[in-house]
């Protein structure tokens, strides 16, 4: 272990050098409070940055022990931490770069807090004329100014412990109210208060003079937060809840609210009070995805040519058959609420009108809405679904709320009025449906892949995230854009790296792909994020803890993926 003195003079030793002389900076240096390791350098001025991190004793910060004793306290410090860190290097040299958070508090490698130790992964680009080090400039930016942009941080001097405070108790109430659901046979909430409406299309930050969400009286849930604070608000109960209202009114901004509220967000994003059953789902229809495998005779059946809808496969799939897989793949991995919005529904997949039955008999689709109620009566499975466009599902409603200029009503008893005022006699199932109970049965029926099918060719090129919707695998692109609750590319890059964990698996236990999954993700919140990245020198700031929804639905869209025979 070298000392900061020694890595400036080395430094100041390689100015104008060739750029590959850089290597020899690998390895820890001490400074007075923390240590500097270099863990990767980059070979040359045009590639990838520099991998550097910075270790220092938690006693070192000024950071409460009280914040530091339990899992979820830790996180909720570590991502308070990643964000201050993440807003000092962005105003200080451009040579620094650290991974920007979103608005939700996930556990990320790029801040760490476990055992006694703060670590904060970053990147640095040695500074070059040409292919020539620039290691004067270089001795000033990493050990004069990175002591400043630690000092000037929440490891240092700047940490704001009000705001720590506020962020570790935002986390503790929502985990809290995350946990009363299901006591309470709830599957979300939406606090009175909340601001639901973004800023823009291509903006996660609140709108600002948004309506704040207030509840209907017949709705209203109450909680005593563990902060002290007591609250009230929308809760969505177990069963068939529909969203109704005009266009614009706010029907699609509830349901994305809920769609998000899955994750925990920081104070300030409006929807930190939004919390819905972490295992909620959004399923939607998605022309052209691959499916593999996937039984979707609970809602497709009798196709022409004798297509196998019991282990459908396609590399292509069509409105309905996409979103009907969709909806089976979540059933498989265990969700307990779908969340639906009818306007990225498939039409035929979602109703069929008396006129429509009267015309064409051999209709091989049994519509969603004949089979909603069987969903969470026999699987217990509930729905939060928009629809402005059809009073079919009135009749099969538990709860309904109507969103007039974003203020909800329960309109529940005048839908069911309406309901029977218009009552069309459901038609019979679809032939080949006859027997509904044991075809809901078959409705996420587990799927056993082949593992080396999730493994690429070329093992120096390990399958990697592109931004947020995009993984490489090989040389084949795995498309993940219409994975709505997919919030963070870190996420993105985790699944990436969890591709080869899954596939050993698979082929150590011999289980479907179902539990495989899950196990790898339980194996990762146990361990942390150092089972995909590695400890030490391997460790990157990329990476954040995705769902075991999104990583299935990740696989399940694999192109190249194959069923084990």
């Amino acid at each position: 272990m070298g000392t900061s003195s020694q890595l400036y003079s080395r430094l100041h030793s390689l100015d104008s050098k060739s750029y590959g002389a850089l290597k020899q900076l690998a390895g820890t240096w001490q400074f007075q409070g923390f240590d500097l390791h270099i863990d990767k350098v980059q070979p040359d001025p045009y590639a990838s940055a520099s991998r550097i991190r910075i270790t220092l004793p938690v006693t070192a910060t000024e950071v409460p022990q009280e914040f530091l004793q339990d899992t979820a306290d830790r996180v909720a410090v570590s991502d308070f931490i990643a964000r201050d860190i993440y807003d000092a290097i962005s105003h200080g040299p451009r040579e620094f770069q650290a991974v920007r958070p979103g608005q939700e508090i996930l556990p990320r490698s790029s801040v760490t807090c476990e055992k006694g130790t703060v670590q904060v992964a970053l990147t640095f680009q040695f500074p070059a004329a040409g292919r020539r080090v620039k290691g004067r400039l270089a001795a000033g930016l990493l050990v004069d100014d990175l002591p400043g942009l630690v000092s000037y941080s929440a490891l240092g001097e700047r940490l704001q412990h009000h705001a720590l405070k506020q962020h570790v108790q935002t986390l503790r109430d929502y985990l809290f109210i995350q946990r009363e659901l299901q006591d309470r046979h709830l599957v979300g909430f939406v606090a009175d208060g909340a601001v639901l409406a973004r800023r823009s299309g291509n903006s996660d930050t609140p709108l600002a003079n948004a309506v704040p969400f207030e509840s209907p009286a017949e709705n209203k849930v109450f909680f005593d937060l563990p902060s002290g604070r007591s609250i009230s608000g929308l809760g969505i109960r177990e069963g068939i809840t529909l969203l109704v209202g005009g266009g614009f009114h706010g029907k699609s901004t509830l349901l994305k609210a809920l769609e998000r509220g899955v994750f925990p967000h920081i104070p300030g994003d409006g929807r930190q009070l939004v919390v819905s059953d972490p295992t909620a789902v959004s399923v939607r229809a998605e022309d052209g995805r691959a499916v593999t495998g996937t039984n979707i005779s609970t809602m497709i059946n009798n196709l022409p040519g004798r297509i196998d809808t019991q282990e459908f496969s396609t590399a292509n799939a069509s409105g309905s058959t996409s979103q009907a897989a969709n909806l089976a793949e979540a059933v498989e991995i265990g969700t307990r609420t779908v969340l639906i919005d009818e306007d990225t529904s498939a039409t035929n997949f979602m109703i069929r009108d008396q006129r429509m039955k009267a015309l064409i008999s051999a209709e091989p689709i049994t519509p969603f809405v004949d089979r909603i109620s069987d969903l969470w009566e026999d699987r217990g499975i509930s729905t939060i679904l928009v629809m402005g466009g059809s009073g079919a599902f009135f009749e099969h409603a538990h709860t309904v709320i109507a969103l007039n200029e974003y203020v909800p009503q329960d309109v529940t008893e005048r839908a069911h009025q309406l309901a029977k005022q218009y009552h069309e006699t459901k038609h019979s199932l679809s032939e080949g449906n006859t027997d509904k109970t044991s075809s809901l049965a078959l409705l996420g029926a587990p799927r056993t892949v082949d593992p080396n099918s999730l493994l690429v060719e070329d093992t120096r090129k390990p399958p990697r995230g592109r931004g947020l919707e995009e993984i490489q695998i090989g040389k084949e692109n795995l498309d993940l854009r219409y994975l709505s609750q997919l919030v963070d590319s870190g996420q993105t890059q985790a699944i990436a790296l969890c591709l080869p964990l899954v596939a050993r698996r698979l082929q150590t236990a011999q289980i479907p792909l179902a539990p495989a999954v899950q196990e790898v993700i339980e194996q990762i919140e146990r361990e942390g994020l150092e089972t995909l990245t590695g400890s030490d020198s391997r460790v990157r700031g990329d990476v954040v803890l995705p769902r075991k929804e999104e990583l299935f639905q990740a696989i399940s869209r694999w192109r190249k993926l194959r069923l084990k025979r």
